[in-house]
């Protein structure tokens, strides 16, 4: 048995793991970082790694997942919202890209055929370098991250037609013929059929399966049900012609119209990560630096050349789509470089002998450049860009809301401030609703029993399905804005791990836990929570306020008590010396007890006044008060006449109470 591809994996991320720290501590975005990783560990760098077809499968693992993720966090609803800048701003900035090299090629002595498919090459982006960007900088929210989304996912799309083209574009009759067995009329047929699917998956099929996965409570079985959901219709859509990220994307599409999808997104999230950055690293892997030295100036020309028609044209776009210009310029620039699906396209064109092994590489170094260049152009653009508002030059800054497009994905309910979260919707989760209810405070409610979630839902509950122990379904209940998260869950690496996330993810929030056991109270304290309700302290209070009350001591005194003890921490109920005065009293009346009584027809007390009664002087008993349908009647005189069905409530000495209660 050998190492083989596990051997290579160890490499990559032990070397990742250092190229990173450092990244980090120069404040250099992680891209980048793997970008270089794969420069060193390639075959242009110290060959450390051999499995590079292994690392381009895992590399295309990562961008499936990649979009995926970005599928669940959008939505249909949303994908109508901007399909005005997906339509028009992607089809300019295809158009114009592709136009604008089309034409510098021509003039530098390409055949139009190959200027052509040059312009389709420069004229796609990078979907997993923009939207790892845009995630890592909490933009994809931001003016020019919904236009730069847009964009990208029109250049998806219009992929499809660029491959069926592409063979068309040689001057081999064999792959000219090859394409044109390609029936187009079939692939509009396959497109129309996975469109009716996604349709009905989305309304009917999906949601009723996540929600018999759900009720099982198997983590396991719920992340392999959502893994197997999209490797679905990631390889339908591949079938029908489509590429594998945009089915993809779709899948996420189809779980984020249900109510789990904010658990979903929780579980692929770590493994999306780790896949990514096999893209980026393999990436990297195709940079051929003793290439590039060849001819430096020529590389860094072209590679200028396309950051600048990409930005123009990109700008455009956005310009027609009245977007703020600091943004449009922004969004311009985020999508500077050549993207992962070009690298696919070029293999075509070689193999279609479209454009020459030396044309190939060429495009390969300005490709994987303009990549590793696009995080420092963003950052440092938007610090520009930044500068100039504040010059008045412009007016928009960029990175600003991007309306009401964007408000729903911040969470359901981001649009309450200072609202209450509830986490478990069992007993107390259940009273502590009622309560803010009855008060108008603004809560939601999570909890991870399908059945509840789907009965409260329509009762009108504000609940979501999700297990908050992951950051993305705190960030859907909205923790950042949110005043008070009361974690209300029996499980104990839960609640831990809640409190930490919630304090991280939100300073100033107020967190109140629930634990069973009074010896835990302090480490919880100790990870953000400001207040710990020990279940077995709070059962001790209640029978201690129950005994107190059949040994007649006085309520005050009683409330008095517990108010000393948690004031101070429960520290009263550890150290009984240093507690309230209560616990020196001596009971000097142990048989003298406090009992009510039911007045039937039959009874000696119907119909009768107390006088004519004379409970004080017959029996030795003292009548403190009568709970009357009409209402309670405190220390009655001895006119009052006892009614049927009234409740009396007697004090005195025991054998007395059992004796006057066989004679009444």
């Amino acid at each position: 048995m050998t190492l083989g591809l596990f051997n290579e994996i160890f490499i990559i991320f032990i070397i990742s793991m250092f190229v990173l720290y450092f990244c980090s501590r120069m404040k250099i975005p992680a891209i980048v970082g793997y970008l270089f990783t794969g420069a060193l560990l390639g075959p242009y760098g110290f060959r450390l790694i051999h499995a590079t077809h292994e690392v381009e499968y895992l590399a295309e693992v990562g961008v499936v997942l990649l979009l995926f993720t970005i599928g669940i966090e959008f939505s249909f609803k949303k994908l109508l919202q901007i399909r005005k800048a997906l339509v028009l701003g992607g089809f300019t900035q295809v158009l114009l890209t592709i136009a604008a090299v089309a034409f510098i090629e021509y003039e530098l002595g390409f055949a139009f055929k190959q200027a052509v498919f040059v312009g389709f090459l420069v004229a796609l982006s990078s979907t997993a370098i923009v939207l790892k960007y845009l995630q890592e900088k909490a933009e994809i929210d931001s003016v020019y991250g919904q236009t730069s989304l847009a964009i990208l996912i029109f250049q998806d799309i219009v992929i499809v037609p660029m491959i069926l083209i592409t063979p068309l574009l040689t001057e081999d009759p064999a792959a000219v013929s090859a394409g044109g067995d390609v029936s187009i009329s079939m692939l509009l047929v396959k497109i129309a059929l996975i469109v009716f699917l996604i349709i009905a998956a989305t309304k009917f099929i999906v949601p009723q399966i996540l929600y018999h996965v759900a009720k099982t409570r198997n983590q396991d079985l719920f992340l392999l049900t959502v893994i197997v959901i999209c490797a679905s219709v990631a390889v339908m859509t591949f079938k029908a012609g489509l590429s594998l990220a945009l089915g993809a994307f779709l899948a996420g599409l189809v779980i984020s119209e249900s109510e789990y999808s904010h658990q979903a997104l929780g579980y692929v999230l770590p493994f999306k990560s780790i896949f990514t950055s096999f893209f980026f690293v393999s990436i990297g892997m195709l940079l051929n630096t003793s290439f590039i030295l060849s001819m430096p100036w020529t590389i860094a020309a072209l590679t200028l050349g396309v950051v600048a028609v990409k930005t123009a044209a990109a700008y455009i776009g956005g310009a027609l789509l009245k977007v703020p210009t600091g943004s449009a310029l922004l969004a311009g620039f985020a999508l500077c470089q050549i993207g992962e699906f070009s690298f696919v396209l070029s293999k075509t064109g070689v193999e279609n002998k479209i454009i020459t092994s030396h044309t190939y590489q060429i495009f390969l170094s300005v490709a994987v450049l303009t990549m590793i260049l696009t995080p420092a152009i963003i950052y440092s653009v938007h610090i520009a860009l930044k500068y100039l508002v504040k010059l008045k030059y412009l007016k928009a800054v960029p990175g600003e809301s991007a309306g009401s497009a964007q408000d729903d994905d911040k969470g359901e309910f981001c649009s309450i401030k200072d609202q209450l979260i509830i986490i478990g919707y069992g007993i107390n989760g259940q009273n502590l609703a009622r309560a803010a209810k009855a008060s108008k405070i603004p809560y939601v409610i999570s909890d991870v029993n399908p059945e509840t979630v789907r009965r409260e839902k329509q009762n009108g509950e504000p609940i979501i399905y999700g297990d908050a122990t992951y950051e993305s379904v705190l960030e859907h209940l909205n923790v950042k804005c949110a005043k008070i998260i009361v974690i209300a869950v029996p499980d104990r690496i839960a609640i831990r791990r809640i409190v930490e996330l919630s304090r991280k993810m939100n300073h100033d929030i107020y967190i109140i836990a629930r634990t069973r056991f009074y010896s835990e109270v302090e480490e919880i304290k100790k990870l953000g929570a400001d207040e710990v309700i020990p279940e077995e302290f709070e059962t001790s209070i209640e029978i201690f306020t129950r005994v107190m009350q059949k040994y007649l001591i006085p309520l005050n005194e009683i409330e008095e008590f517990i108010a000393h003890i948690r004031k101070g921490s429960y520290e009263m109920l550890r150290t009984p010396n240093n507690s309230a005065k209560i616990t020196d009293i001596e009971f000097k009346m142990p048989d003298i007890r406090i009992t009510t009584f039911r007045v039937e027809a039959h009874n000696h007390f119907a119909n009768k006044t107390l006088a004519e009664i004379d409970l004080r002087k017959k029996y030795g008993l003292t009548l403190v008060g009568i709970s009357r349908a009409g209402g309670n009647i405190i220390n009655p005189s001895g006119e009052e006449r006892i009614l049927e069905n009234d409740v009396l409530v007697f004090i005195g000495d025991v054998k007395q109470l059992d004796v006057s209660a066989s004679a009444a």
